[in-house]
């Protein structure tokens, strides 16, 4: 037994089983010790230290508040309502009930002149009542298929009556005594005719016209009265010529000032042509005097619109046999009547036009039927006189 353990004394020795894991753990003492599950979660958070950390879902819609922390908050439906009303601060106030209640009132009356005439009327038929509105836009009457035209009515045509028996009764007594109501006549066109043309008020116009036909009134009872014409077309020449320098003067815009000259021309010319009446035979001027007022009162009855205009020119050529036999015309009297009467309603369609105010009715829509007639009563009376 001592022999054989000392033959295998050089051999190593038995180690027990336990030692075997030692050795094993030696060896593998240079490599990373093993670790539990749980400390391999500690490494993987280690290793994304550097990312930004995850963020429950409820602090999310911060972050999303914080990034549109430049955007204009989000405001309810109640502020956006004066917001807008912020934004048409400057825009004019809304007009009290009555106002609006008093336009639809003038919009029912605008409609009265084509429920008058009818559907297809060109211009609504004068009626006894007289003309008592005023439309505020003649293209919306035309977009609505009614007639800008509106008539003076029978208010207008018992003043141009009462002024036509005035001149023919006054021009029986002289000259002078037609002075007077030639002179009202002459104001009326003037200042009819600058109303009409949507200017007003035209005051230096209005006196301008008014002085050049007070100017020829005098140069025709100033000359003989074979002269009597060439003073008229004297004075409107120079009245002519004055408006002329007064415009170019005048400082406004070159189509106001356009404007301006040829209504001031036109009312010189019409005003100082009435002063045809004073250069004319008074048994002439009575009979067209008498005639024009016939005819504009014959106009203004409730009649269609071409009945009444031959009624109107019949009931003037008739005036016109009846005062001329009166006053030693014969039947010439009745070419001179149905003259004075076609000017007459050139004169009241004239004054009808694009739907004149009241105050255009009671001045030219009295004044022009008078005007017109004035030129064709002094060439008409020489011819049959």
């Amino acid at each position: 037994m001592d022999v054989a353990a000392a033959e295998t004394a050089y051999l190593p020795p038995v180690r027990d089983p336990q030692p075997a894991v030692d050795v094993a753990a030696a060896e593998t003492a240079y490599l990373p010790p093993v670790r539990d599950a749980q400390p391999a979660v500690d490494v993987a958070a280690a290793e994304t230290a550097y990312l930004p950390p995850v963020r429950d879902p409820q602090p999310a819609v911060d972050v999303a508040a914080a990034e549109t922390a430049y955007l204009p908050p989000v405001r309810d439906a109640q502020p956006a309502v004066d917001v807008a009303a912020a934004e048409t601060a400057y825009l004019p106030p809304v007009r009290d009930p009555r106002s609006v209640a008093g336009a639809g009132a003038a919009e029912a009356r605008e409609a009265a002149p084509q429920a008058a005439g009818g559907p297809g009327a060109e211009w609504s038929p004068p009626t006894l009542g007289g003309n008592t509105v005023r439309a505020v836009d003649p293209a919306q009457a035309r977009a609505e298929g009614r007639s800008p035209i509106i008539d003076p009515g029978p208010q207008s045509a018992i003043l141009t009556a009462a002024l036509g028996l005035l001149l023919a009764g006054a021009a029986a007594l002289g000259p002078y005594a037609l002075v007077l109501p030639l002179i009202a006549l002459q104001g009326l066109t003037a200042a009819g005719w600058f109303r009409l043309n949507g200017m007003w008020p035209a005051r230096q116009g209005i006196a301008l016209a008014f002085a050049g036909a007070l100017v020829a009134d005098g140069a025709v009872l100033a000359v003989d009265g074979t002269y009597g014409p060439g003073a008229i077309i004297g004075t409107l020449g120079v009245w002519v010529l004055l408006t002329l320098v007064l415009q170019l003067r005048s400082h406004a815009d070159p189509d106001e000032r356009m404007y301006g000259l040829m209504a001031s021309v036109a009312s010189a010319a019409l005003a100082i042509a009435c002063a045809g009446f004073l250069a004319a035979d008074w048994a002439a001027v009575s009979t067209g005097a008498a005639a024009v007022a016939v005819a504009v009162f014959a106009r203004a009855l409730p009649l269609p619109t071409a009945p009444s205009v031959g009624v109107s020119l019949a009931a003037a050529a008739g005036a016109g046999i009846a005062v001329g036999g009166l006053v030693g015309l014969g039947a010439g009297g009745a070419l001179v009547g149905l003259a004075a009467g076609v000017c007459a309603l050139v004169g009241l369609r004239v004054a009808a036009y694009d739907y004149p105010s009241k105050f255009v009715h009671m001045t030219a829509g009295v004044a022009l039927p008078l005007a017109a007639a004035a030129p064709v009563v002094y060439l008409i009376g020489r011819v049959v006189g």
